[in-house]
């Protein structure tokens, strides 16, 4: 945690801190596995979490402090039980800020599973292709990301009023970007789709507020300041991943591919319907990433 934090700022952290113990404590009595690696499944991607052994799962609105996802797709459970032989612990669906949740909410289960044991998280994204080299169902390996997620909402939900918080909380943020995105885990993501025998590319992450596609000037925009791929999650977690020192890996879908040029729209549908074609991909990823960096 930061030092010098003000009485007020120190405060917010601890109540955070608290709030983290309580949901801890809840969930350990529910399992006794420790989990070495998270697992954050977005859009169309929760297909992996069916294939989790030995399962326990949790509802999100059973856990204390954490947000109910209303995003459609998101099964909103928190499963542990065992993959690869490894002990994982995986959120089958994920919190927005769209949905009116500050970033302290969103990545709160991030702290949550850090507390649990994890030191590795693997977090998962349905993305709109910016690069023009990509098509619908390739995945990117996520090697840096651009933040767009700064703004604020209106803090409507109740998780917000009682716990008092703003949309950072002081103290929670790293001190330094280096290299939040593990590059090991980038190395066996990318052999991983060499010998799967699919299209996987690196490249950089950008984050909005949501919960509206971008239009054709933004698509503009965002290629020409190097952005890959665009998203609306994924940033809140991985950077709490970062200050709690976690091993992280990013991976993002593409559901649709932009065209500055044409009106065309992206739906929701078809950002799922391209996920459920991509699960072969991203678990055959997730699994080599388990075999390789995981002691059983």
């Amino acid at each position: 945690m930061r030092q010098n934090l003000s009485m007020d700022e120190l405060s917010s952290a601890n109540r955070y801190l608290d709030h983290v113990e309580q949901a801890t404590e809840f969930l350990r009595a529910r399992s006794d596995l420790v989990p070495t690696v998270a697992i954050i499944l977005g859009s169309g991607l929760g297909g992996l979490a069916e294939k989790i052994q030995q399962p326990i799962a949790v509802p999100f609105p059973d856990i204390p402090g954490f947000a109910a996802s209303t995003a459609s797709g998101h099964r909103g459970q928190l499963i542990f039980g065992e993959l690869e032989q490894t002990r994982v612990v995986a959120m089958a669906g994920r919190f927005h800020r769209y949905e009116g949740w500050s970033r302290a909410e969103v990545s709160f289960p991030v702290h949550v599973m850090a507390r649990l044991g994890a030191t590795q998280l693997v977090v998962s994204n349905a993305a709109g292709g910016v690069n023009p080299k990509l098509k619908v169902g390739d995945i990117v390996v996520i090697r840096d990301h651009l933040d767009f997620m700064r703004g604020r909402f209106q803090a409507a939900n109740s998780a917000s009023s009682n716990w008092n918080v703003g949309d950072e909380v002081s103290g929670f943020s790293p001190l330094r970007h280096g290299d939040v995105y593990d590059p090991d885990l980038s190395a066996i993501a990318m052999q991983a789709s060499r010998e799967s025998n699919f299209a996987a590319y690196e490249g950089t992450y950008l984050a909005t507020l949501g919960p509206n596609y971008e239009t054709r000037a933004e698509y503009r925009m965002m290629r020409r300041i190097g952005a890959d791929v665009a998203g609306m999650s994924t940033v809140p977690e991985v950077l709490a991943a970062a200050n709690l020192g976690m091993r992280t890996l990013g991976l993002s879908m593409v559901s649709n591919v932009a065209n500055p040029d044409s009106a065309i729209a992206a739906s929701h549908d078809e950002v799922l319907a391209a996920g459920r074609a991509a699960e072969a991909k991203m678990e055959a990823i997730v699994r080599a990433v388990l075999r390789n960096t995981c002691s059983h």
